[in-house]
């Protein structure tokens, strides 16, 4: 058997170069290149190899290793989860850094390959820099917090390990069923350790992304109760997106006349002015939506895992009789709200259930309603996004509203937290599957500037605009760094509101008085009730090496973003809202609970809406 001598390190990288996936005849190298940040864990070892065959395993600096995940994941998802980065840290701190953003990649069903330096295996001194002694347990390093939030997870103590092991996790970062954030922790000294391996181990692996077909009762069976329903409606989710089914259900939806209403991953399945199109759902849904969802019969899922956004905390489907048919291709999501399950990809199971149902269509009554709900809600959303005047301060909606005037079709927008989730849910007008890019399974904060590298290294040909409030910022503006040093041409909307202005203002609504939400002064009375802090955002932007472009007014904005727009750099756009200028209401409610006793009267008013509203929650059995 031939066999060749390297290091682990150097074994994994030329491993991972040789990685692709192929789905309905197109390829794509698996793991597009690698992140890292240096430190003794992993400088001698990954650090090495990588110098070592960078022609073959591209490096990016980070300045952040949540961020690098962040920007893996958001590559991952414009990619459709056929291509993906590794990360490298060091131990210690640098490894325990990854758990949010691995949090976020298993929430989300994303695949991100980690690869965090770990502690000695042969232990020639204990302990050494970084690490966590466990009286009880040897084997334990802070690296066991990746466990759960991990899809696949190995520490590779001997080198002949890691064969077996990297060949598992290419196949979960493969599995539409399995995918997410994949750990491979690498003690120092095995990573620098030489063995001899055997030359199939380096031969070029193509990994097939499958289309499994549901079985053929299922689609009968929900065929059946498709037919059956008078008032159905489709819940398009992340799944949609993810198996490439767009037009499967764009067929489906014109064929039968079910409308479609879509989660925050499921945004874009529709064209927002389709004539089937109702927008989103749920508790930052559009008011068609949410009036349909209440009405419905029966609910087709597609790609969906029901989040308590999605069902306002199970109290949106008020039918009495309402059954439901999820389309999914993991198990566990096909069968949640008691459903049929049909478990399969969403675009071979969408085309399936489109032939079983030849010649039926919903009543014209319907189609009638649905369509007027969804005119309605267009009228609402241009009153919203176009109010104000040239030479206004805009509000968060008409920033957006100006950001629809100047993005073309194939601009990417991205956003995960904050108040702006809502607004872009209720208001975005949608033009194509892979525009709406809002991180809301695990909607967290810092997720849109990494992200927004990732996407735009996905697809260089889009434009990507990242959205970001004060909040959002000041918590990692560190990958503007990495965007300045490598040339990567993002847009950042930098919208400046003094705090943090989505759980302002759930807190008003919970009686719980905006505490500790604003970024102000203290008051003689001790609250932050006082003018607002003296931060200049554009500034420190511009210290990190951006182009920055302040807007003061709706006219200023429309020109600053339209500038950067057609900018070669990394360019942020500044503009400061006005607070005043409110949000639209939700639609449908969202179980925050609300404290049982108190001397304020502003929760005990709290308190007594939201038992009122929590009579209303179902369990679909």
């Amino acid at each position: 058997m031939t066999t060749r001598r390297l290091t682990v390190a150097q074994a994994l990288v030329r491993f991972l170069a040789n990685q692709h996936t192929e789905r309905d005849g197109v390829r794509r190298r698996l793991i597009a290149g690698c992140w890292g940040i240096f430190g003794h864990g992993n400088v001698a070892g990954v650090g090495q190899a990588i110098l070592e065959y960078e022609r073959d395993m591209p490096y990016l600096q980070g300045r952040n290793e949540q961020a690098m995940v962040h920007a893996a994941v958001g590559y991952a998802r414009q990619s459709n989860r056929m291509s993906t980065y590794a990360c490298t840290t060091s131990i210690g701190p640098g490894a325990t850094n990854l758990v949010t953003g691995a949090a976020l990649a298993t929430i989300n069903h994303l695949p991100v390959l980690l690869l965090p330096g770990d502690i000695f295996a042969t232990r020639p001194a204990d302990p050494v820099l970084q690490q966590l002694e466990v009286p009880y347990a040897r084997d334990v390093s802070v690296n066991d917090c990746l466990r759960p939030v991990s899809r696949y997870f190995d520490r590779i103590w001997r080198p002949e390990a890691l064969i077996p092991s990297a060949l598992d996790a290419m196949r979960v970062l493969t599995d539409p069923v399995e995918t997410g954030a994949v750990t491979l922790a690498l003690p120092q000294d095995v990573q620098a350790e030489a063995y001899d391996w055997p030359e199939e181990f380096f031969a070029e692996r193509v990994w097939r992304v499958h289309r499994p077909v549901p079985d053929p009762q299922s689609v009968a069976d929900a065929a059946a109760l498709i037919r059956a329903a008078k008032r159905p409606l489709i819940i398009a989710g992340g799944g949609v997106h993810h198996s490439g089914a767009e037009e499967a259900l764009r067929v489906f939806a014109e064929s039968t006349g079910i409308p479609v209403s879509e989660t925050q991953a499921g945004r874009g399945s529709l064209r927002f002015d389709h004539a089937c199109a109702l927008g989103s759902i749920g508790h930052t849904g559009t008011a068609v939506s949410d009036d349909i969802a209440r009405q419905a019969d029966l609910i087709i899922g597609v790609g969906t895992r029901y989040s308590d956004f999605t069902t306002a905390s199970r109290t949106l489907f008020a039918n009495p009789d309402v059954r439901f048919v999820n389309i999914n291709i993991t198990s566990f999501d096909a069968h949640k709200q008691a459903a049929v399950p049909v478990i399969g990809d969403a675009r071979v199971a969408l085309e399936q259930l489109t032939g079983a149902l030849e010649g039926h269509r919903v009543s014209e009554d319907h189609v009638r309603e649905y369509r007027a709900g969804a005119q309605r809600w267009a009228e609402v959303v241009e009153r919203t996004t176009r109010s104000a005047a040239g030479d206004e301060r805009p509000g968060q909606a008409e920033v957006l509203g100006v950001l629809d005037e100047v993005l073309d079709d194939r601009d990417v927008v991205i956003n995960a937290a904050g108040s702006m989730p809502e607004d872009l849910n209720k208001l975005w007008r949608a033009r194509d599957p892979q525009q709406y890019h809002v991180e809301y399974g695990y909607s967290c904060m810092g997720y849109e500037i990494p992200a927004a590298i990732g996407a735009r290294l996905a697809d260089p040909s889009r434009e990507v605009f990242a959205l970001v409030g004060d909040g959002t910022y000041l918590m990692m503006p560190t990958e503007l760094v990495t965007a300045v040093q490598e040339g990567i041409k993002i847009t950042v909307v930098l919208v400046q509101n003094h705090g943090y202005a989505s759980i302002g203002g759930l807190s008003e609504k919970v009686g719980s008085e905006r505490f500790g939400t604003a970024y102000r002064f203290r008051e003689a009375d001790g609250t932050f009730t006082g003018q607002p802090l003296p931060v200049d955002l554009a500034a420190n932007a511009e210290s990190l090496g951006m182009q920055v472009l302040r807007a003061a007014t709706v006219d200023q904005l429309r020109n600053a973003l339209r500038a950067a727009r057609a900018a070669e750099e990394p360019t942020a756009v500044y503009v400061e809202t006005d607070p005043a200028k409110a949000q639209l209401p939700a639609e449908a409610w969202w179980d925050v609970p609300v404290a049982e006793v108190a001397t304020r009267e502003s929760t005990q008013l709290a308190r007594k809406n939201y038992e009122d509203q929590v009579r209303t929650r179902r369990h679909h059995l």
